[in-house]
């Protein structure tokens, strides 16, 4: 909670006794009458779960709990008048010149409450240090850090309304809404730009350049994705951080649509990370996620995109206009991408965009140096002598015991091959990719400050950024522990605080780095025991496609490998990040960013580096070979040199991590898990008549997988990026 939202709440004590009432007897008491009162198109609009019961207020975000029928345990009344003793206790000790208010209020609570229920013991107020009531078990204590988070969440004033007569059974909607006030407050706190009412228009000049653009446009008007703009692109308006003192400045004439969906979801969400609750010092909804409090936290979509009567929205634009394998030909509307997801996720999907079409004259140059290796690999000399049919060049063996002498006349087949991937056009293949990354990095920038500039994001780096929760908490305990009152200077988190933490991120990054040389080492091992191994067969068919088996295998196992320690390394790198406790959520990005990018960078890159670098350069001469635990030959390459395993082993990692992690992992599992929660909600057992009742807004949305964030997106692209231009 904001230091000035705590000054707001302590100036107003009449809202915070009122809010509750308010919400207790108008949202779960009378939500049916006000439903009653509805039109039959605002009754509409509400039942597809967007708004409140009273059609009005729009849903900014959703919690889901599970919950069981009532057997005998303790009421959500006596839940109730638990925390509202609890808040009457915590306004007593803050607001002392408020005490006789809060006092009759309470007093009114309970008078009203005795009617209900049976009153509640006094000595259930935990938070005065009482011996409190003793809870059943675990659902219990749940219970009453939800109750007690929920109780905050109101006091910072959110609007809060619970379903759990949904249509997917044991499981409780808590649908939140964001007022005018708390919308204002906060976006000032979070320092959030927002258009004002002042307009400029950008002058079109009349030169040639211009005309030469406007008619390229024209032509290429088919690729464009037809999104509707809101505005002209030479009208701008000016864009200013939102302060409730300057609300002039903006156009407030519609108040409903100024915070955009997006927005308001964000401001919630910032609420429900730095809303504090007493059991357990929990921080916010990520600690409440993580200890099963609430099962999922999430911001709805705009409405429905597969049904022809659903109405238009930006989700439904974006899935005809962009995530449609359709309209695959087409630019991204990347203006619609920023306004309904963010800009984070705009810019990532600009910059693959651009990472995408630059590939295409990368490509089509490298398509072109493999022709030029198919025509002229008749005219390649060593290729010629290797396969003329009267050498007769005898090699030693490749090795000991099992390995017999072979004819250099049978590496035929590879030396060809090899010339396809190098040969004198592979030169001018390198220059022109050393050329291409430094016009994709340059043209990058150049539209990254365009989206800069059009997204109002200039000096948006440069603004203070807040302190994350859980840093927050942890100078919390750092000043409990030294018994600090909070009137004294404000303690943070020093180096000497977060040395353990840097030790064991020291040990733990030299450890998974070894653990990834220790398996390219075993990988080694295992070509020259299989080789060995197969050259004993005594199948002639075997003996004769040993290379081939051995490579082909080696490089199926590095793939897996690479799979498996990619999500390993992914956990550990943010479990490292956690550690350290850092300060800001950028500063959180960026630790974990470089964490993940070594390990995985040394992850992928560590087979490819030994086979280009070091492979058949350890072995040795004949008589005097390098040997391995004094039994194992070091290995040397292939017949026609290394490059063609090289090959092989990036092309089965590239293609293999293609259909395996980006298909599987980021398109199946999802489906898969969608399905099996599906399966656990009890769908099957619905009657006929449930069955065919629309589901809301909110329980489509459940089904939906968490955001997992961008970072593995970028780290994903940056792997991609590095195979392409330094490997080539």
């Amino acid at each position: 909670m904001t230091e000035e939202a705590e000054e707001e709440i302590k100036l107003s004590p009449k809202t915070e006794q009122q809010t509750p009432h308010f919400l207790q007897n108008v949202i779960f008491h009378g939500k049916f009458r006000l439903l009653k009162a509805l039109t039959p198109e605002e009754n509409t609009c509400c039942q597809h779960g967007l708004y409140f019961q009273d059609g009005q207020r729009r849903v900014d975000y959703i919690l889901t709990y599970p919950v069981k029928k009532p057997a005998g345990g303790r009421s959500s009344r006596q839940s109730m008048h638990l925390l509202t003793e609890i808040a009457g206790a915590r306004s007593l000790r803050c607001s002392p010149w408020s005490r006789d208010k809060h006092v009759q209020y309470h007093q009114a609570e309970m008078a009203r409450d005795s009617s209900l229920s049976p009153p509640s013991s006094p000595e259930s107020n935990v938070e005065l240090g009482c011996p409190g009531e003793n809870f059943d078990g675990q659902e219990d204590h749940k219970s009453f850090r939800r109750e007690e988070f929920e109780w905050k969440l109101r006091e910072m004033g959110l609007e809060l309304e619970k379903d759990e007569d949904a249509k997917i059974p044991g499981v409780c909607f808590v649908k939140i809404h964001a007022p005018w006030n708390v919308l204002c407050r906060e976006a000032e706190f979070m320092k959030l730009k927002m258009p004002t009412k002042k307009v400029y228009e950008d002058k079109q000049s009349n030169s040639v350049v211009e005309k030469i653009c406007s008619l390229v446009s024209k032509v290429l008007e088919p690729l464009h994705p037809h999104v509707e703009e809101h505005q002209p692109k030479n009208i701008k308006h000016l864009s200013h951080t939102f302060s409730r003192e300057k609300q002039h400045l903006f156009d407030l004439s519609d108040k409903d649509y100024f915070f955009d969906s997006k927005t308001r979801s964000s401001i919630v969400f910032e609420i429900l990370k730095r809303t504090k609750c007493k059991a357990k010092y929990s921080m916010g909804i990520t600690s409440l996620l993580g200890s099963g409090v609430y099962t999922a936290a999430y911001p709805l979509h705009d409405g429905d995109i597969d049904e022809e009567s659903a109405e238009s929205n930006d989700r439904k634009l974006l899935y005809e206009e962009w995530a449609n394998y359709g309209v695959f030909y087409k630019y991204q509307p990347i203006g619609l991408v920023r306004k309904y997801f963010g800009e984070k996720i705009g810019l990532y999907f600009a910059w693959l965009g651009l990472y995408t079409q630059m590939l295409i004259p990368a490509s089509l140059v490298g398509v072109i140096v493999f022709l030029y290796g198919c025509a002229t690999v008749d005219d390649n000399i060593p290729s010629m002598e290797i396969c003329h049919p009267k050498n007769n060049i005898t090699m030693c063996p490749l090795c000991d015991r099992v390995c017999s002498y072979w004819k250099l006349s049978t590496a035929c087949g590879t030396a060809r091959a090899s010339h396809l991937f190098d040969n004198p056009a592979t030169v001018f293949f390198s220059i022109f990719m050393a050329l291409w990354a430094a016009m994709f990095m340059e043209h990058w920038k150049r539209r990254q400050m365009r989206l800069n500039y059009e997204w109002d994001l200039t000096g948006f780096e440069d603004e203070e950024d807040h302190p994350r929760a859980e840093y927050e908490f942890r100078v919390m305990q750092k000043s409990l522990n030294k018994h600090q009152i909070s009137h004294q200077k404000m303690e943070k988190l020093t180096c000497q605080d977060r040395l353990p933490a840097y030790m064991t991120n020291i040990v733990m990054m030299l450890l998974m780095i070894g653990v990834t040389f220790a398996i390219v080492f075993g990988v080694i091992l295992y070509r020259i025991s299989t080789k060995a191994a197969l050259h004993m067969s005594s199948n002639p068919t075997t003996r004769n496609h040993v290379q081939l088996t051995v490579k082909t295998t080696a490089a199926i196992i590095n793939l897996v490998v690479i799979l498996i320690l990619d999500e390993v390394y992914g956990a550990v790198a943010r479990w490292l990040t956690v550690l350290e406790v850092p300060k800001t959520d950028k500063s959180f990005e960026e630790r974990l960013i470089f964490k993940t990018f070594i390990l995985k960078f040394v992850n992928a890159f560590s087979p490819i580096i030994y086979i280009a670098f070091f492979r058949g350069r350890l072995v040795g001469r004949p008589g005097s070979y390098l040997y391995v635990f004094e039994s194992y030959r070091m290995e040397e390459c292939a017949h026609g040199g290394c490059l063609m395993e090289l090959c092989i082993q990036l092309s089965i990692t590239m293609l293999g991590k293609q259909l395996i992690q980006n298909n599987l992992f980021e398109i199946g599992i999802p489906k898969l898990k969608k399905l099996i929660r599906f399966i656990r909600s009890k769908q099957g057992a619905f009657q006929e008549e449930e069955r065919q009742k629309k589901l809301q807004r909110y329980e489509i949305d459940h089904f939906l997988e968490p955001f997992a964030g961008l970072t593995p997106e970028y780290m994903e692209m940056s792997q991609y990026y590095t195979r392409t231009y330094p490997c080539t």
